[in-house]
């Protein structure tokens, strides 16, 4: 025992490749030790520490992809990891994402006199399970960073005290995803069962390495569909998408802010990249299921969105349509034989890079509009008069909610295309059809918002307050809206590089 301890050789750990891990971790932890041992900072305080702390790591994630850029991508710490533009990409967008919820949740928890640095510690590991999601090369990594990103979903949902909405949420949210998680953990021993590898890019090897005649990879196929219901539920996929208005709702708005952001572009990248990456030989047996899924969840997030009466409710059934078409692109990356396979995984990382900008962005209005209500309502009514009572708040939100339409010259048109575009190259015709009738349905949800807005008389006379840090995060969601819409060249020319996965 002893000579197997002194001969053991841990793997070379590249510390600038994982520093943005690091630097989240480390400020997470400071944030705790320095909140817990010094008087109650002064407003703003924990929410711009939070924030530095998620940029500082999203300045060294571009230092990571101008060097992938130059030397190509690479697996990190013995092969657990991969470091690769779509892994990068994904990590920016969680880590921004980050910097704009910290500086809404600053003026939410102010106005409720309950702002602490444990929210936002639980922001900063949140984002350190989502990136190793995204970054994953394990199945045994990737749960890990599950588990890390889940745990601190279902304490920031029941983190509001004062309402028991909250608490319902998080007690739903635990459950299920208790539930989620054993499927996608049980999926994970069955693969390994097959494969003999946890692996990725083992896994792929060793699919490749044979052929079945007859195939008798029952074993792999149901390990295979297990893990695609833990992602389903993770994701929100219908059938599995029944928790999420629910526990939208009853979370604190900046935390469905940050649910509907976070959350859904790791667990989406984690789920793309499991299945390209590890089981592309099994496209003829995957593909086809996730044909269905993805024309049932853009049908259902669509269709049922038009009559909830709830912002938060409408917009928790439009994430379930924006899940759906994020997975058209995963659809068409199982047409291998097509020359133009690659283009999925770029309409995929551009779809969740913008995706995630206009959602914490749309949230962050519906926190500030909640805040000015009595009740902290958000429902329809909520946001009548809007337009007269604060046109600049308004015109943002009117800016946002077309992007989500996916209305010309905005960012949004520049995801919903490029996922069609994909669908259309490789010859899915019928679901970019599904695809392009349900962006149209859906736009009805978000008109419905806008005549609220514009169209109806306000409820009350009352002062409407606009938080400093608020208006921040909401005007740069829109600035990044526009000026995607207009020039999205400035984000396509990057991306090019998107399908060279990581493989040694």
């Amino acid at each position: 025992m002893n000579d197997e301890v002194a001969t053991f050789v841990g793997p070379a750990i590249e510390w600038f490749s994982v520093s943005p891990i690091v630097v989240l971790l480390g400020g997470a932890l400071l944030l705790l030790l320095v909140g817990s041992l010094t008087p109650q900072w002064r407003r703003g305080g924990y929410g711009l520490a939070s924030a530095v702390i998620a940029l500082t790591s999203t300045v060294l994630l571009v230092l990571l992809w101008r060097d992938i850029s130059s030397s190509g991508p690479k697996l990190l710490i013995g092969g657990a990891l991969a470091l690769d533009h779509f892994a990068v990409l994904a990590s920016i967008a969680i880590c921004s994402a980050v910097v704009l919820v910290s500086l809404v949740t600053s003026d939410y928890l102010a106005s409720e006199n309950a702002d602490s640095p444990e929210i936002y510690a639980l922001y900063l590991t949140a984002a350190i399970g989502g990136i190793v999601m995204a970054a994953s090369n394990d199945l045994v990594v990737l749960f890990l960073g599950l588990e890390t990103l889940s745990l601190s979903l279902y304490l920031l949902a029941a983190s509001n005290r004062k309402r028991t909405e909250s608490q319902e949420a998080g007690l739903k949210y635990f459950i299920l995803g208790g539930f989620a998680s054993a499927f996608f953990l049980y999926g994970v021993a069955l693969t390994y069962g097959t494969t003999g590898s946890t692996r990725l890019v083992d896994i792929n090897l060793a699919l490749n390495s044979y052929i079945t005649v007859p195939r008798n990879d029952t074993l792999l196929l149901v390990g295979v569909g297990l893990m695609l219901i833990g992602f389903a539920f993770k994701v929100s996929l219908v059938p599995f998408q029944a928790w999420t208005p629910d526990v939208y709702q009853g979370s604190p708005t900046p935390v469905t802010a940050f649910m509907a952001s976070v959350g859904k572009v790791a667990a989406l990248v984690a789920l793309v990249r499991v299945f390209v990456t590890a089981f592309p030989a099994r496209a003829d047996d995957w593909g086809p299921v996730v044909r269905v899924l993805s024309a049932l969840t853009l049908i259902v997030g669509s269709v049922v969105a038009i009559i909830q009466v709830d912002v938060k409710r409408m917009l928790a059934y439009s994430s379930i349509s924006h899940a759906g078409f994020i997975l058209v692109g995963l659809e068409v990356s199982s047409h291998r034989s097509s020359p133009n396979v690659g283009d999925g995984l770029i309409a995929i990382g551009v779809y969740v890079a913008l995706y995630a900008a206009l959602v914490v962005g749309t949230f962050s209005v519906v926190t500030v509009v909640a805040q000015n209500t009595n009740d902290g309502a958000t429902s329809l009514d909520a946001f009548k008069g809007l337009g007269k009572r604060k046109p600049l708040l308004a015109l943002g939100m009117t800016v946002l909610l077309l992007a989500q339409a996916g209305v010309p010259l905005t960012s949004g048109f520049v995801a919903k295309f490029g996922i069609i575009q994909a669908a259309v190259a490789v010859g899915s015709y019928g679901l970019a059809v599904i695809a392009m009738v349900c962006a149209v349905i859906a736009a009805f949800v978000y008109l419905r918002i806008m005549v609220s807005m514009w169209s109806s008389e306000a409820m009350t006379t009352e002062p409407f307050k606009v938080s400093f840090f608020s208006a921040i995060s909401i005007a740069i969601a829109v600035v990044v809206t526009l000026v995607i819409g207009v020039l999205p060249s400035l984000l396509l020319d990057l991306t090019s590089n998107l399908p060279q996965l990581a493989s040694k």
